[in-house]
């Protein structure tokens, strides 16, 4: 099989960007009358000569009122994208990879701007397109230094992207321990080149995005670019050939622009001086075009890029891709198409008839105020007075006039209150497309009229649904633009950077990260008041703390990863970019130090039942020794009264005994003496 060559690669090209181009046409008619709309240009309602000529603006009232809710809740976080590994040895690198991305990537990449950029599109012309590519700039820098001795002067021209432009020496005397010693010094002028690049985000133009008209998304159109205009020095400067370049025509698709510019310039400049060259605009073509170019029967997708038009001389890059870089986001979908719904199409008619409303309204009112004066032929002297009425100026009228029948006023009956009740009903009637309303963009609807409080939370709650539903489906296609934006860092990035990120300097390598991450868009805690994402995220924080509290920092239920996202989600509800200022994310090493401590700390009802026994015991024992020390004191007592007893006892034995041994010793005596009385008395 024969490869297709450059000149039919280049001509297959063409006419899909012609299809392209035509279906761009085709829808501009749409974007411009949006934009018209927004703009409060309405072509389709000329006022009336002398007639007011006033605009309801509620295109631009229902997207100024929807855009910062959306913005809020995707930009609000100060992680926008989490990546979520493809297998288990990708969990470190998604983690540095969301990081990486968050905190360095998306801002360095004007992400900020391309995504609100890219959601005001969407709510005004249906589509918003994101463009992501590496940006790589040549950056020059010429500086003087003054006062330099041998060694610093060697080490500020020891790179190779330093050129002295211009060097001077002299000799000063230098005070030493060796006293003063002549020494040179230098005065330079140098020149430093070097080569910047970081990868950029940016919302394209509709007009200059090329998508092809059967396609129902990026990923299955066979062409997809864009179209613009570049000076010859920026093709230049992005590193083509300048001899190329120069061949190329000049764009000349608005015609008036080219002859004003024409007109300003042709007596200081010829047209073919190089410094107009150089300024002149050529069309730019950055194409992404499925072509089987080697004739194998498949498809590749091929990166092209055509100058000054689509021929085969023009073309200045031609080679296979990997990815398509753009994005298309949408805030409703229609199903089985690429375009989406956007606000503007759903108010622009309620617009045109509150226009039409308004301008009767007022022109009602305006004859009220200025009545159409009925002045009598031929009877006012000075008919100035009555045609420009001013101040204090008299109506002179003729004499034998009746005044009151010479000057009258057309009555014009009084309708302009009849439109209120039409206005308040397109009001409503805009509200229910679109869901967009005071209480969807933040304000409370009791805030305004009287009702209770159950019905203004079903007003605010059916307003929210529809804003929230938009937030998922513009999230939804900003998946594309993370993921592609992943690819690129890893593509681009060939060395190690160092960072400072929460306060401390971290590395990323990204080339060792899985290219085929897939990408999470955080869409905060939903499109509600602040009021209302705080109150649920106290309810959410309420319950983590009672399960923490009941069950343990281990149980299975609430984690402190878990705890960290409540408190994290509570801060961003508050409005409050970074949790990191206001608290610490635990490390793994922090958590398991805490619960081992916590494992490890006695259980305060089991040292409750310790001290109570010890208390006991210590009771027992005392209560047991005053027993003893009684019992032995009462011993004591008893002891001593048996001992006086006894010896009592004793005592009396004692005397018991020596009064019977004195009563025997006395008888004993009586006896002895009781005889001889009886012998000494018998008579002789």
């Amino acid at each position: 099989m024969a490869a297709m060559d450059t000149q039919h690669i280049a001509a297959q090209v063409s006419q899909l960007v012609k299809d392209c181009e035509n279906y761009r046409d085709e829808l501009s008619k749409d974007r411009i009358k949006s934009m018209e709309y927004y703009d409060g240009v309405m072509r389709d309602t000329p006022a009336d000569p002398n007639r007011s000529k006033v605009v309801s603006r509620d295109v631009r009232s229902s997207i100024k009122k929807v855009l910062p809710s959306i913005i809020r809740t995707i930009l609000g976080n100060d992680k926008v994208v989490e990546y979520e590994p493809m297998n288990q040895e990708d969990e470190a690198a998604a983690e540095q990879a969301t990081d990486y991305v968050n905190y360095v990537v998306f801002p360095e990449s004007d992400g900020y701007d391309a995504v609100q950029d890219a959601a005001h599109d969407a709510l005004k012309v249906r589509n918003g397109v994101i463009r992501w590519w590496y940006d790589k700039k040549r950056k020059v820098q010429v500086s003087k230094h003054t006062g330099l001795d041998e060694q610093a002067l060697v080490q500020l021209v020891a790179d190779d992207s330093v050129e002295v432009l211009e060097q001077e020496q002299y000799v000063e005397q230098v005070e030493t321990p060796q006293g003063q010693v002549p020494t040179k010094f230098y005065n330079v002028k140098i020149r430093k080149v070097s080569v910047y690049g970081c990868t950029k985000l940016a919302a394209v133009p509709l007009e200059e995005f090329l998508i092809h008209p059967d396609a129902i998304s990026i990923d299955d159109s066979p062409i997809t670019g864009l179209k613009t205009k570049l000076r010859r020095s920026d093709l230049v400067e992005m590193g083509y050939d300048r001899e190329k370049v120069d061949t190329f025509a000049a764009s000349t698709d608005d015609l008036d622009e080219d002859e004003e510019e024409s007109a300003r310039r042709r007596e200081v400049f010829d047209e073919n001086d190089s410094t107009v060259k150089a300024l002149q605009e050529v069309d730019y073509y950055e194409l992404y075009v499925k072509l089987d170019a080697d004739d194998d029967g498949i498809a590749e997708l091929r990166r092209m890029v055509f100058a000054g038009g689509l021929a085969q001389a023009n073309l200045l890059e031609n080679e296979e891709w990997d990815d398509v870089p753009f994005a298309d986001l949408i805030i409703e979908r229609r199903p089985h198409q690429r375009e989406g719904n956007s606000v503007t199409d759903d108010m622009m008619e309620i617009q045109r008839i509150k226009t039409v409303l308004l301008r009767q309204t007022l022109d009602n009112l305006y004859w009220q105020n200025n009545l159409q004066p009925i002045v009598q032929e031929g009877v006012i002297q000075n008919p100035e007075s009555v045609l420009n009425p001013k101040f204090g100026q008299p109506i002179r009228v003729s004499q034998s006039t009746d005044v009151r029948a010479a000057v009258g006023y057309n009555i014009v009956p009084m309708v302009a209150d009849k439109s209120y009740a039409m206005l308040g009903y397109l009001d409503q009637e805009a509200t229910d497309r679109t869901g967009i309303s005071d209480a969807s963009s933040g304000m409370a609807p009791d805030a305004l009229q009287n009702m209770t409080a159950k019905a203004s939370a079903m007003i605010e709650a059916a307003g929210i649904g529809q804003t929230e539903l938009m937030v998922r489906t513009f999230a939804q296609g900003l998946k594309r633009v993370f993921q592609g934006l992943l690819k690129l860092t890893i593509k681009h990035q060939d060395q190690p950077r160092t960072v400072r990120l929460r306060g401390q300097w971290v590395t990323f390598d990204p080339r060792h990260w899985n290219a085929e991450m897939d990408a999470t868009v955080n869409t905060g805690l939903g499109a509600g008041t602040r009021e209302r994402d705080m109150m649920m995220m106290q309810q959410i924080l309420a319950l983590q703390e009672k399960l923490l509290a009941t069950l343990g920092p281990d149980n299975p239920y609430v984690s402190p990863d878990n705890l960290y996202n409540g408190i994290a989600k509570t801060v961003e509800a508050a409005g409050l970019k970074s949790t990191d200022l206001y608290f610490t994310k635990p490390t793994q090493e922090d958590v398991n130090r805490r619960m081992e401590a916590e494992a490890n700390k006695p259980d305060p009802e089991m040292q409750k039942v310790q001290v109570q026994a010890q208390a006991d015991m210590e009771k027992a024992k005392l209560d047991a020794e005053t027993d003893r020390q009684k019992l032995a004191a009462q011993t004591q007592v008893d002891m001593a009264k048996i001992k006086a007893e006894g010896e009592l006892k004793r005592y009396q034995i004692d005397q018991e005994i020596a009064l019977k041994r004195d009563q025997a010793a006395v008888q004993a005596v009586i006896g002895q003496r009781v005889p001889q009385a009886q012998i000494g008395g018998q008579p002789g």
